[in-house]
């Protein structure tokens, strides 16, 4: 392997570099993107290539660009929890959740993955926005005893079918049982990280959290690639067709500060709990959405054509228009082709009346307008029973 020498690829020293970010950069990364203002493979040459080695073998992912926030100190928890909708008391120790960060008027700040570590001890594994001051502000005249900073810590995600049987090779058969959403804490060639059955795929897979990752994030690298090459290990970057499949979400597409958890679909209460003793940021705002109900909802569109290629975002969103008629009424803020259902695939945000499974509506795209229909998402296992399985079942399998 070599680094790519593709002149087009210019690097901004202004722009953080991840802790792995030398070791990804000898895979041949083909285009870059910025994420917390950090430089992130956006992929190594072939996105439908990189789906199908996702989807069948093992995958490894740089993805130190999601910055680890640290919440400790004696009252952590209950800053926490104000920071979130979530009520974090059914979170325990050792316990991974998928959380929403919210404004005063319930708009989406970010929506992390949380950590707990301690009973006092957060991570929060962030999704494309700044946090750190929003966290430090909110801290400054709350009267609550907290210590907020970016830890040294980054994160890979080794991820696909065989995701288990590699990791077992690296961290012994126990981490087979790390359940779906938790964690554990293991010391790897003098290496001290977390392991947690997280990911951005909706398959098998798990997120390695290794601390001092300014000193030891290549070591990691190395020793993940070096044990999967038995494996045919390939890395990759984000895959976006795949989670387009598993209806998850990307910040600054489908979900930003102008849309809140009842809009993109996530208004459960156990996601957006506003019956909970405890006070959190935008609870009054999302208790009146949830009773006054939404004017726009996210759908999943079959949207017809040509083929869209791997991934349209928001930055097309311009381009991708929803109509009812001739009446632009919402946009697609993401879509895709999907290799395995041979149909172009998309997330959109269209009015109430327009959101009923089967609805036809129009797309307006960079070729012209095209056909679409409201379907259900997930669009691909839609109960999210691939990623929940048991891995020693997935390793008697693989073997």
């Amino acid at each position: 392997m070599s680094v790519n020498p593709d002149p087009r690829i210019l690097l901004y020293p202004r722009l953080r570099k991840s802790p792995f970010f030398h070791a990804s950069r000898q895979h041949g990364v083909a285009m870059y993107s910025v994420y917390n203002h950090t430089y992130h493979p956006r992929h190594y040459g072939d996105p439908v290539e990189e789906y199908w080695a996702l989807v069948n073998g093992v995958t490894l992912w740089d993805v130190g660009v999601e910055r680890q926030i640290e919440i400790t100190g004696p009252d952590a928890f209950e800053f926490t929890n104000m920071l979130v909708p979530r009520d974090l008391s059914k979170c325990a120790v050792g316990q991974c959740k998928y959380v929403f960060l919210t404004a005063e008027d319930g708009g989406i700040i970010n929506d992390p993955v949380l950590l707990r570590l301690g009973e006092n001890h957060f991570w929060l594994s962030l999704a494309d926005s700044d946090v750190l001051l929003w966290a430090r502000g909110l801290a400054l005249n709350s009267g609550l005893d907290v210590t907020i900073r970016e830890a040294d810590v980054g994160p890979v995600q080794v991820q696909g079918p065989l995701a288990g049987a590699l990791m077992s090779e690296v961290f012994g058969a126990d981490v087979l049982d790390v359940g779906y959403y938790w964690l554990r804490e293991y010391e790897l060639d003098g290496m001290q990280v977390v392991v947690s059955r997280t990911g951005y795929t909706a398959e098998l897979g798990f997120e390695i959290y290794v601390r001092n990752a300014s000193r030891d994030g290549e070591q990691l690298w190395n020793k993940i690639w070096e044990v999967g090459r038995p494996f045919d290990l390939k890395v990759i970057g984000p895959c976006h067709i795949r989670r387009i499949e598993a209806g998850i979400l990307s910040y600054g597409c489908d979900i930003t500060l102008d849309t809140n958890p009842f809009e993109v679909g996530m208004g459960y209460d156990w996601m957006v709990d506003v019956d909970q003793e405890p006070d959190f940021i935008g609870k009054e705002a999302l208790r009146r959405v949830k009773q006054e109900g939404v004017s726009r909802r996210m759908v999943g569109l079959e949207i017809g054509g040509d083929r869209l290629g791997t991934f349209n975002d928001g930055s097309m969103i311009e381009a991708f228009t929803v109509l009812d008629g001739e009446m632009p009424v919402g946009e697609v803020t993401s879509a895709c082709f999907s290799p395995r259902l041979e149909r172009n695939i998309g997330l959109a945000m269209v009015p109430v009346s327009l959101s009923e499974i089967g609805t036809d509506v129009q797309v307006a795209t960079p070729a012209g307008i095209v056909p679409a229909t409201v379907v259900p998402k997930p669009f691909v296992d839609p109960t999210k029973e691939r990623p929940k399985q048991s891995m020693r079942s997935d390793e008697a399998a693989a073997s």
